[in-house]
């Protein structure tokens, strides 16, 4: 018995020792992701501050933002981005090619990534319904590989649009956690955040202040 109580007077300081080690640190996380989460991510990159301003085409032409002309995987291709987002693509006589196929998308794969001639499988998504781990609107080939990478290509461009390893899912998913929306996986100004961030910084506080009292009692006895 006596051994037992030893035991737990022991437990009972190095969970004082530990508090005391970790009460500063978590503070100060608690502290920062309240400020960081505390404005939207929008208004701290200054994006509210931007005057939204459109590209104006030249009258009897269609409204272009952008025009590149590359080498895609041996031919002349190029690529003309209108206002609207839309991608059109032309071939070195200025004929339309078509979608990029199953078949194109392998290809850019193969050519472009490590391993990239290892594909489990292919998948086709729409440009208003992307998967979640690409989350960008636009028309893509999914491209499953073998160590369950997926590569993203362009169904309009024929460019790698994105990479996913497993491990950026994993991460994906703990950042998801991280800011409590695992819906969207963006939005780090929510209520949840904010209102659990904040309790946990009260508690936190509270146990630091408990820290000091059972040290003064401590002292005095």
């Amino acid at each position: 018995m006596v051994a037992r109580q030893r035991w737990m007077v022991r437990f009972a300081r190095w969970h004082i020792w530990l508090g005391w080690l970790v009460a500063v640190p978590v503070l100060l996380w608690m502290v920062s992701g309240i400020v960081m989460v505390a404005r939207p991510i929008e208004e701290v990159r200054g994006e509210t501050l931007r005057i939204e301003t459109k590209p104006q085409a030249i009258p009897g032409s269609p409204a272009v933002s952008q025009v590149r002309t590359f080498v895609q995987r041996g031919r002349v291709v190029t690529l003309i981005t209108r206002t609207d987002g839309t991608i059109g693509r032309y071939d070195a006589d200025g004929r339309p090619l078509p979608a990029v196929d199953a078949i194109e998308a392998r290809e850019a794969v193969v050519k472009a990534i490590r391993g990239g001639s290892h594909v489990r499988s292919l998948r086709a998504f729409g440009a208003k319904a992307p998967p979640l781990d690409l989350r960008k609107p636009v028309p893509s080939w999914q491209v499953t590989l073998a160590d369950g990478t997926h590569v993203y290509v362009n169904r309009d461009s024929g460019e790698i649009e994105a990479v996913r390893t497993r491990w950026w899912r994993f991460y994906d998913v703990m950042w998801g956690l991280h800011i409590m929306d695992l819906q969207t996986r963006e939005d780090s100004h929510n209520p949840f955040v904010i209102v659990f961030g904040t309790l946990a910084f009260l508690g936190a506080l509270l146990g630091t202040a408990l820290l000091f009292r059972r040290r003064s009692a401590r002292v005095t006895t």
